[in-house]
């Protein structure tokens, strides 16, 4: 568009540039035009050399040397014009010649006077061709934007897929679906129509979809919920038609949705009406579902991180036969993954992958990838051939803190309060048989935070007890106490940890009923915008005097944790010097060093 943009205006200024020397390139000549009567009288004075003749044209030459420019009838003879004024051209001292014009300098006079006329035609051919063009994108605004993809040459397959197991088995079924249909259409079976991936972001929904097509070798067809939905109502529901038409055309193929809560979300909730686009667009994928041929083997994948606010209607059997849950990958999964993304890329010795698993509870499969990346990443900045342990272990504070900050000018005094105060967050967690042990302390200051301490739990867990959460609570306050008893004041860092313990205590009493005095029920209910999508607050369904009971209740649950927390630093308070006086020094330490001194 750009291009053809400017090669209009070339045109126009060339029209402009040929019009402007057509029409006043004789008045910037320098040779002015004479009267034929003053040439002949010239010529008869004897004072002209020569006279050229061009056509109407003439062109003489004084005898000083000065051009002069005249013009004549077009049938009449110069000859004859200068006998009948009593010239003898013959005896004359004036040479006469005649300049014929060649056939190119007629063309090329031709083209000169049509050229504008040329140019304006482009100019008006274009216009027309791009209102053509409009129009035609007009008309398929209705067509699906869906990307299809041709399983011949797959380039994913399960077995680039790790750490979800039983997702892969779940969805081994729509695999057989499609590549031996009729050994179920043969008992009586019918084929899915759907299948929901739910999980949270980063859990790999999307790329076992791709790993699905890829190994059942159909084509696959891509597309966002977002994509359907436009500000023109009916858009939405005609592409919805076009996509499965392409589908119903490939058939056996699947169809993949990719958030899909765009468009599925609870009816009557919009701010439109029964005419909502969204609402139209939900509609006709309803339909579309509904409307297979039992012979048609096109199979909808769709992924959504919300399945609570999608619409029942979507869910019923039928149309999303099958929901395939993803979650967080545990430890060994965690390693599967790294060993998957790590596949092809040199390594030392040192990297131990299950090591590495171990320190990164909660990362997705998403998290994983970005920190196999940032490994590679880091040995190329070092001038390294192969990634080592130390690039991993790096990695994972870029990725859990953000990138080191170099820059940051730090005072003595503040360099020894963080020292005490990331040495009591491990020394409480080393000492608490419910708490996580610490991996790592450090005191280089990376992201928002001044320092950090990494713990490395024993195991994935699921089921979370009332003293784990309480070891938890006294872990998190470590730091602050350490700051108590070491400098007999307070500072600012511990506002993360404190906000961290309230909202533990506070979700001990409020949805675990972990609180002897309330008993065990829960308190509020978390109210959700089903438009909007996200929680925008949580409902009260308890009195004041409950709520001031939850209040009283988290105080007694941190406090005992503060006190908790002063008692193994003052039973321990000359291990945390030796801690803190070594980061000083080092600024970190971690794995066997760390635990060997909070041992010593």
């Amino acid at each position: 568009m750009v291009i053809r943009n400017s090669f209009i205006y070339l045109l126009i200024a060339i029209a402009g540039i040929t019009i402007f020397f057509t029409i006043l390139s004789p008045s910037l000549q320098g040779n002015q035009e004479i009267p034929l009567s003053q040439l002949i009288s010239m010529a008869i004075k004897g004072q002209l050399d020569t006279i050229e003749i061009n056509g109407e044209k003439l062109t003489a030459m004084t005898v000083d040397g000065e051009k002069v420019i005249s013009r004549k009838e077009k049938e009449a003879s110069i000859v004859q014009i200068l006998e009948s004024s009593g010239l003898d051209p013959l005896t004359s001292k004036v040479k006469v010649s005649v300049k014929g014009s060649s056939g190119l300098s007629s063309l090329f006079s031709i083209l000169i006077s049509f050229l504008p006329l040329i140019i304006f035609g482009s100019i008006l051919f274009f216009m027309l061709r791009q209102a053509q063009g409009n129009a035609s994108q007009t008309f398929s605004f209705g067509r699906s934007k869906a990307k299809m993809f041709v399983g011949d040459s797959p380039t994913v397959s399960f077995a680039d897929v790790a750490g979800v197991e039983e997702a892969k088995e779940d969805l081994q079924e729509v695999v057989e679906f499609l590549k031996y249909p009729d050994r179920f259409l043969s008992l009586g079976a019918k084929i899915p129509r759907g299948v929901l991936l739910i999980g949270p972001p980063g859990t790999g929904k999307t790329l076992l979809a791709r790993a699905v097509s890829g190994e059942a070798g159909v084509p696959f067809f891509s597309i966002s919920g977002s994509e359907f939905v436009e500000m023109f109502v009916g858009v939405g529901a005609s592409r919805v038609r076009d996509l499965f038409d392409q589908a119903k055309r490939n058939s056996p193929c699947i169809v993949f949705v990719d958030e899909i809560d765009a468009v599925g979300r609870h009816r009557g909730a919009g701010l439109g009406g029964g005419h909502d686009e969204r609402e139209q667009t939900l509609n006709q994928i309803l339909v579309e579902m509904d409307g297979f041929d039992r012979n048609i083997n096109v199979i909808v994948l769709a992924a959504t991180n919300r399945p609570d606010i999608l619409d029942p209607a979507l869910l019923r059997p039928g149309r999303f036969d099958r929901r395939v849950i993803l979650d967080n990958p545990d430890v060994k999964g965690r390693e599967e993954i790294l060993r998957v993304h790590a596949k092809g890329k040199p390594l030392e010795e040192d990297v131990n992958f299950e090591v590495v698993a171990k320190q990164t509870t909660g990362f997705s499969g998403a998290d994983l990838a970005n920190l196999v990346n940032e490994s590679a990443i880091l040995a190329a900045r070092r001038k390294k051939e192969r990634a080592s342990f130390e690039e991993y272990a790096e990695s994972i504070d870029r990725v859990v803190a953000g990138p080191e900050r170099k820059s940051r000018v730090i005072n003595k005094k503040e360099k020894e309060i963080t020292a005490y105060h990331e040495g009591g967050h491990a020394l409480v967690g080393f000492f608490l048989k419910n708490a996580d042990n610490p991996y790592k302390v450090t005191i280089v200051a990376r992201g928002m935070s001044g320092g950090h301490t990494r713990y490395l739990p024993e195991e994935d867990r699921k089921l979370w007890s009332r003293n784990q959460f309480e070891d938890m609570m006294a872990a998190a306050i470590g730091g602050r106490v350490a700051e108590e008893i070491i400098f007999k004041e307070i500072t600012t860092g511990a506002s993360n940890d404190l906000e961290q313990a309230t909202n533990i205590a506070k979700t001990m009493i409020t949805r675990y009923g972990m609180s002897n005095k309330l008993g065990p029920r829960t308190f509020g209910k978390r109210e959700e915008m089903v438009f909007l999508g996200k929680e925008i607050n949580e409902q009260r369904d308890y009195s004041d005097a409950i709520a001031e009971s939850i209040d009283k209740e988290i105080a007694v649950l941190i406090d005992k944790a503060h006190k908790l927390a002063t008692k193994v630093i003052k039973d321990h308070q000359d291990v945390l010097e030796k801690l803190a006086q070594h980061l000083m020094i080092h600024e970190s330490i971690e794995g066997d060093e760390l635990k060997d001194l909070l041992a010593s």
